[in-house]
């Protein structure tokens, strides 16, 4: 089958004839429709986490996935053959840049049936992202204020909504282009960066979605009310993200040094600063399958690139003023209606 392959960190994705995937047990085997593209992919693609994420390489890369079950392991219950479903794929599973690929059991779900498959795979890691730091992390409630940052990327189109349906009060940080685009997703201030400071204004946040770190997640902290909580999906990692991901004594400990001065930060202001790096999970993707066909939440797609293009899908993360999410769609895939 054909599929893009990380041959060596910092080289373009080559497009390449590789085996396809085994499955196991649990496993489950999925023709791939279309797959989103993230930052994640491109970190990997530099070597930027490879200390955190080794990986042997050559390696297919990719993480999201909308796509047909073909086949199952043996102790599959949850799905068949036929199946639309989605996924964000475990990271021993990688490889959703590819016409098939095998997915563990418990990371998918099936698919919304309002979208379409390319909405669908634009889906999984932002909106699980954003429902792991609202939800899992910040324990974000009806009442609370919460500033996300980034609010027209992948990750705060989402959780701009999902912020709004947990009943918050919802401040995002864009360009000013973008307000009304964002207001009418659910946001209630919209924050023009390049002309005001949003440490000008309230003091009071309850959580902060952070995804710039540096100097941005650091004015963060100052502007959250006392127990309020910072959850910064860009870095510094910290030591319970190093435990979690059983990293060897060594590495976690250069990850508490690069984490010691936000924490101390955090601490002398009384509030809190934590790490998210998402994880695969199935049951929050039906959970969030639910809310997309109640109308609740919506994809965002800005951009879309046909399979041989995703190289160039890839390089252009961070270059655009695309709104949302870019995604690739393979050769066999139905464009028009959602099933």
């Amino acid at each position: 089958m054909k599929a893009f392959v990380l041959t060596g960190y910092t080289k373009p994705l080559e497009l390449r004839d590789v085996p396809e995937p085994t499955i196991g047990a649990h496993d489950v085997l999925v023709r791939v429709d279309a797959a989103g593209i993230n930052v994640l992919d491109e970190k990997i693609r530099a070597g930027e986490f490879k200390q955190i994420l080794p990986y042997s390489l050559p390696r297919t890369v990719g993480h999201d996935v909308a796509g047909t079950v073909v086949d199952v392991g043996p102790e599959v219950r949850s799905v068949v053959p036929g199946d639309e479903v989605y996924a964000r794929v475990g990271k021993d599973y990688i490889g959703t840049f590819a016409e098939r690929v095998a997915v563990a059991e418990a990371d998918l779900a099936l698919r919304p049936t309002t979208v379409t498959a390319v909405e669908a795979a634009s889906l999984p890691l932002v909106a699980l992202t954003a429902w792991q730091a609202l939800v899992d992390k910040g324990n974000l409630r009806a009442g609370q204020k919460v500033l996300i940052h980034a609010g027209s990327g992948g990750v705060g189109t989402i959780a701009i909504q999902l912020a709004k349906h947990l009943g918050a009060t919802v401040t995002t940080t864009a360009s000013g282009s973008n307000a009304q685009f964002l207001r009418d997703l659910g946001a209630d201030v919209v924050i023009d960066y390049r002309s005001e400071d949003f440490e000008d204004g309230d003091h009071d946040f309850d959580v902060v979605l952070d995804s710039l770190g540096g100097e941005n997640l650091e004015k963060s902290l100052r502007i959250l009310k006392p127990g309020g909580i910072a959850v910064g999906i860009a870095g510094p990692p910290d030591p319970a993200f190093a435990r979690e991901a059983g990293l060897n004594l060594v590495v976690r400990t250069v990850i508490g040094m690069l984490s010691h001065k936000i924490r101390k930060q955090a601490d002398k202001l009384g509030v809190t600063y934590t790490f998210l790096f998402m994880h695969s999970d199935g049951d929050r993707l039906r959970r969030i399958a639910a809310l997309i066909d109640d109308g609740t939440i919506r994809p965002v797609v800005g951009a879309t690139f046909p399979f041989e293009q995703t190289p160039d899908a890839l390089a252009s993360l961070g270059t655009s003023s695309v709104r949302g999410k870019t995604v690739i769609t393979l050769p066999h895939h139905e464009t028009s209606e959602p099933a």
